[in-house]
């Protein structure tokens, strides 16, 4: 059993609530798998942009959060930072994680002031060609960055000036127990007026405009291409946003408004189904740090296209887990998307469900992602 008497962590985090995007979901798993570490470790959460604190059980009763969702835009990011100075000198902690670089700054000047260690969690295009020399400093003066995918920690050794051994990945994780199995789900079918044998194309992504990386416009654009090969093919995009509007305006276009559908929101239990309900899974983008959607696509045992200028790089384990495609090619886009949904791309994992979950879980699974944390917490604890 390890013991590790009196010592404390705090972790900056921009929200893990009342939002759920892969951030949220990566900083919410981050800080499970540290109230696991070690029981008598005493954890402060300082959230910035959540207000309900009634789901603060979700996570652990023994974790002391904080939380300014409250506090008048304003000033929000001012008091913020002077309740992250004040706590830090009054409570010195061990550690401070940041969960966000927009935090780093911060906890570089209190590291200069009182000489606190803290590490920074990077996602992926936040940190992408940062020339904030603040943000650079704190990148640099980091005791540790964790990286949430191998093509960020090796773009950030390319573009930032830093130690090869500062950067340490701990990739994104997920629910396996959420993910799982299923057959094509009959309602889901009539709601949106498809047949059990028609092939479908999923895209799980937020729709908004300043996301337009996600590569649901290059699929769209592929359609009339993939159905010269397979006519009655059909294309789920779900999620909401505010580009919806000149999404539909592209489907339109094309006169594609009988082979696309855009479900908008959904509740959360209908998000397996909708993964269960398609072919292939499909998001050629150029941004993403990893895209936790390619886990639970897989982990569905649904074959996965993703572009191979991102993080998809490292979700699809280098086209291990699926296929890599430029994320520019219409061409290629729609080729590899007919081979797949043909059963003819040259990877036979894609088409063995139960072996596909069984290495995404391996690979990425929570155990792994907790026992990779521990094992960066017993080297600086020096347990």
């Amino acid at each position: 059993m390890k013991n590790i008497n009196n010592k404390k962590v705090h972790f900056w985090f921009p929200n893990i609530f009342d939002v759920k995007g892969g951030i949220q979901t990566y900083l919410q798993a981050l800080l499970i798998a540290a109230t696991e570490y070690i029981p008598n470790l005493k954890i402060e959460v300082y959230n910035k942009l959540d207000k309900n604190k009634s789901k603060r059980e979700s996570v652990s009763n023994h974790v002391d959060f904080h939380f300014y969702g409250n506090i008048p835009h304003t000033i929000r990011s001012i008091y913020f930072a002077v309740s992250l100075i004040l706590d830090s000198i009054n409570k010195r902690p061990n550690l401070i994680l940041t969960g966000h670089i927009n935090f780093a700054p911060v906890a570089y000047w209190i590291h200069r002031l009182i000489g606190i260690h803290y590490w920074v969690v990077v996602h992926g295009i936040e940190v992408w060609s940062l020339k904030n020399p603040i943000k650079q400093k704190a990148l640099q003066s980091a005791g540790k960055i964790l990286s949430v995918s191998g093509y960020t920690r090796d773009r950030l050794l390319k573009e930032q000036n830093l130690e090869p051994d500062q950067i340490s990945l701990l990739p994104v994780t997920f629910d396996a127990n959420r993910f799982e199995i299923a057959p094509k789900s009959k309602y889901l079918l009539e709601r949106y007026g498809l047949t059990p044998d028609q092939l479908i194309i999923l895209t799980v992504a937020r729709l908004s405009s300043s996301e337009g990386y996600k590569g649901y416009d290059q699929v769209i654009r592929a359609l009339p291409q993939i159905r010269q090969q397979i006519p009655n093919v059909h294309y789920l995009i779900v999620g909401k946003g505010n580009d919806r509007p000149r999404i539909e305006e592209v489907v339109q276009n094309l006169n594609l408004q009988n082979y696309v559908t855009l479900t908008g929101f959904i509740p959360d239990e209908e998000l397996v189904p909708h993964y269960n309900l398609c072919d292939v899974f499909a998001m050629p983008s150029k941004g993403e740090g990893f895209g936790i959607v390619y886990l639970e696509a897989l982990a569905c045992g649904k074959p996965a296209l993703g572009g191979n200028q991102d993080g998809a790089i490292d979700a699809l384990c280098h086209g291990e887990l699926g296929a890599l495609v430029n994320p520019d090619d219409i061409e290629e886009i729609a080729q590899t998307l007919v081979q797949i949904l043909q059963r003819t791309y040259p990877n036979a994992l894609m088409y063995q469900p139960q072996a596909l979950r069984s290495k995404v879980i391996e690979t990425f699974g929570y155990e792994h992602f907790k026992a990779t944390l521990d094992s960066y917490l017993d080297e600086y604890f020096q347990v």
